[in-house]
């Protein structure tokens, strides 16, 4: 019953913070992440937060939903961007989640946990108490009881925490001049799921956040008050949902599905999109470059165009003909790094030596720009190494080893770098940096100092 209880008191100070995302992928991609920079930026400005530490993360989930786990990073499912029907519905959840962010939801959650933890302590007592006394089945009816309780006072600062989130993701719409209108109606759409299961089945006080109607209710006439209410979205911003959804689609959705939704006979340029993703997953290399091709052809300066021609040559296994559309690609998008790494990696896999020095400064400026990716890092590795520097090739494998979590690849690989590398310089020091934090982070995991020394 003890280890129970110590089980079920851990998972309550979980519940907020911890959302599982364990089976689930990150999935990064250029223009959605400008297209989410974009989206966020007048909403940042209204939270009077610095727009260089917000972050919005997507990860491949159907279920739909988002979430905050502390810091400022938002993290929004595949699932609630195909649920959407427009930029303004995702704009709105946006704020919300941004809410939790600026009100500091995350941290405060511990209040939640430990009012909570009182409850549960306090029923463990008295049910020791009572089977101490010869209370028979009553101490552990009291525990039970005591824990039901815990759960829903823990509940209950839920569903607070996410009305004050509602409250404030709004007033971010309305500082920003941003209609409200896709906050309620992404909301309707929940509360039709709700209906689905049947709401009757549902014990509102046992939920984290209060049901949607409720949320409808609340927030209408606030909504319809609003300034920004009539005003139209952002077309710029609704013409990136399309194609993002589109190409969402082909990459994570089966590839029948895809074909389905859009047959050959649509020849919009959404279309194009998911099709060449859908034919580059399903094996059909000339039938996604095809569609890469008639993408290109309507508008040939589009740098995330260039970037699908470019990266399905790439994995096709004709780096050299994948060179052109990459690099103007590169040029287009003012050298964003996840697009440049692409480009470092054509570089490489034309195996002349000739493009080595190219794919050496494009890498370097990926990384400044992007230090957290760990592909980037390996790719400079990659090409250090095919140039003869080793000591910077292990500083590389150092940076994705520490990212990775892999500390003993980490510090032995910076120890090399270390050792081979001019002393005092920047890269010098940052190997130091990384065989310290790495050796650090080792002896608090295994909690043995003897190892530490």
């Amino acid at each position: 019953m003890l280890k129970r209880l110590v089980a079920a008191l851990t998972m309550l100070s979980l519940l907020w913070a911890q959302p599982a995302f364990a089976q689930q992928s990150i999935l990064r991609d250029a223009e959605t992440e400008a297209w989410f920079a974009d989206m966020m930026a007048p909403l940042v400005k209204a939270a009077g937060l610095d727009p260089r530490n917000v972050k919005v993360v997507l990860i491949q989930d159907e279920e739909i939903n988002a979430f905050t786990a502390g810091g400022q990073t938002i993290y929004v499912n595949s699932g609630l961007i195909f649920a959407a029907d427009n930029a303004n519905e995702v704009q709105g959840v946006l704020a919300h989640e941004l809410g939790h962010v600026a009100d500091g939801h995350v941290i405060l959650a511990g209040e939640g946990a430990a009012g909570a933890t009182k409850i549960a302590l306090l029923s463990m007592v008295l049910g020791l108490a009572a089977m101490a006394a010869g209370g028979g089945a009553a101490g552990p009816g009291i525990m039970a009881a005591g824990q039901q309780a815990a759960l829903g006072k823990y509940l209950a600062f839920s569903r607070v925490q996410e009305s004050t989130a509602d409250a404030t993701g709004l007033k971010f719409l309305t500082e920003s001049g941003i209609t409200g209108r896709g906050l309620l109606s992404f909301f309707k759409k929940l509360q039709q799921q709700e209906y689905r299961y049947g709401v009757e089945n549902i014990d509102p006080f046992m939920q984290s956040h209060p049901l949607s109607g409720t949320r409808i209710q609340t927030l209408t006439h606030d909504v319809q008050a609003a300034p920004a209410y009539g005003h139209t979205p952002d077309p710029k911003v609704e013409e990136q949902f399309r194609r993002i959804k589109a190409k969402l689609e082909g990459y994570s959705m089966p590839f029948e599905r895809t074909l389905r939704d859009f047959p050959d006979t649509d020849q919009s340029i959404y279309a194009h999109y998911a099709r060449a993703y859908a034919y580059h997953k399903g094996g059909f290399p000339d039938k996604a470059d095809a569609e890469a091709t008639a993408l290109v052809r309507a508008r040939p300066t589009d740098p995330y165009f260039l970037e699908v021609q470019g990266q399905i040559l790439l994995e096709a296994g004709k780096p050299q003909e994948a060179l052109r559309p990459l690099r103007a690609a590169s040029e287009g998008s003012r050298y964003n790094p996840l697009i440049t790494t692409t480009f470092g990696h054509a570089l490489i896999a034309t195996e002349d030596s000739a493009n080595y020095p190219e794919a050496v400064r494009v890498l370097r400026t990926a990384v400044a720009r992007d230090d957290d990716n760990p592909f980037a890092w390996q790719q400079l590795g990659t090409v250090y190494e095919l140039t003869g520097d080793n000591a910077r090739a292990a500083l590389a494998t150092a940076e994705r080893a520490s990212m990775t979590d892999d500390l003993r690849t980490a510090q032995a690989s910076a120890r090399y770098a270390l050792a081979n590398l001019p002393a005092n310089t920047p890269d010098w020091l940052r190997a130091q940096d990384i065989a310290m934090a790495s050796k650090n982070a080792q002896c608090d995991r295994n909690r043995r100092q003897r190892q530490c020394r």
